[in-house]
């Protein structure tokens, strides 16, 4: 049974502050060729511009006061089977409509619990009879923000979905229906370009991380230039020409700098999932690898893997379906108003009648 929940604030130590800013003053650039622009990873230009900022302009205690300000926090301990209690970071505002649907929110690597920031006053706001309005969880997944991280071997997404509950689920919405394996890659259309494109010039981390990701762990816990251009660059190029502010960029790879665990906990996820193959729903929940509970899929154009409709059917019981004309990997960030519609939509079909009359 997890314990009761307790109020939390971000507050970074002024030590911790002082010692990221010592390791920004003495960071060493790399080279760079003569126009390469993103041919070759981070442009060289970008990473001047960010480091200048993060070391003498962006003001963490101002963005930490704001996530403070804008997303209640709390923690509570959550004690997951073979692997004993884990403390858990999470943001929960209400609705202040009576019948609001519960809502988690569940993040990915590179995000944290920041991703649900520009969505939740939307959610959260009241709805009405036909459109409802969340009750909103978000949390940090173990080894990611202010969540502890698991320490034993074999964190599997079946923990993850005992974690949040997941026995507990009237219906789930997603922007990336991960079908298992590779989506094929024809015939010819924009899917398949940007599925190309993903697997030939952007899955060198998946790779890593997946094999061995205490190597990369050591570079993103002791440089901050480091963490920040590995993840940066799936910012921009998983993201459909969103205009990220450097302040925003800066908020998102700080939570990561600060988090509890470190950085490197982040990149375990995909080493236990490669090892478990559990990319596939069967060895997730062999008991139930295709969920009969309704599914939504908002599909993004620019999103990093595009599976065909039919492969999406086969891991749920799809009942609601709207592709974008534009949109990336980062839908609540970059198109929050139109993610949280559809979620109205879903969810307010789906889920609202039986759940006000429960």
């Amino acid at each position: 049974m997890p314990s009761p929940e307790t109020p939390y604030k971000i507050s970074i130590s002024d030590s911790e502050l002082s010692i990221l800013h010592q390791k920004l003053a003495l960071t060493r650039l790399p080279d760079e060729v003569e126009d390469a622009g993103w041919d070759y990873g981070v442009p060289l230009s970008d990473a001047r511009r960010l480091l200048a900022r993060w070391k003498d302009g962006f003001d963490w205690r101002k963005a930490e006061r704001e996530l403070n300000e804008e997303m209640p926090q709390f923690t509570r301990d959550i004690e997951v089977d073979g692997h004993g209690t884990l403390n858990i970071h999470y943001m929960h505002k209400k609705s202040s409509a009576k019948e609001a649907i519960p809502l988690l929110f569940v993040h990915g690597w590179p995000g944290s619990f920041i991703e649900a920031r520009k969505i939740l006053p939307l959610l959260t706001e009241p709805g009405s009879s036909d459109v409802p309005s969340f009750h909103v969880v978000a949390l940090n997944l173990p080894g990611f923000g202010f969540s502890d991280a698991p320490k034993k071997k074999g964190f599997r997404l079946a923990q993850y979905a005992e974690l949040y509950g997941g026995k507990h689920c009237l219906a789930w919405h997603t922007n990336y229906p991960d079908a298992g394996g590779e989506p094929p890659t024809s015939p010819d259309n924009a899917d398949t370009a940007r599925t190309r494109w993903f697997l030939n010039k952007s899955f060198g981390y998946n790779v890593e991380q997946s094999t061995q990701p205490q190597t990369i762990g050591y570079s993103q816990a002791d440089s901050p230039i480091g963490l920040l251009t590995w993840i940066y660059e799936k910012l921009v190029k998983w993201s459909d020409e969103y205009a990220w502010t450097d302040d925003e960029v800066l908020t998102w790879i700080s939570i990561y700098w600060f988090s509890k665990s470190g950085p490197a906990a982040s990149a375990r996820i995909y080493y236990e999932v490669q090892l478990s193959g559990d990319r596939e729903a069967v060895n997730v929940c062999p008991q139930n690898p295709r969920p009969s509970v309704p599914m939504g899929w908002s599909k993004f154009p620019r999103d990093i893997l595009l599976y065909p409709i039919d492969l999406v059917h086969t891991i749920g019981n799809l009942t609601f379906h709207n592709e974008h004309k534009d949109g990336g990997h980062f839908p609540a960030t970059e198109k929050p108003e139109v993610l949280a519609k559809d979620l109205r939509a879903f969810f307010g079909e789906s889920v609202g009648k039986e759940f006000m009359r429960t």
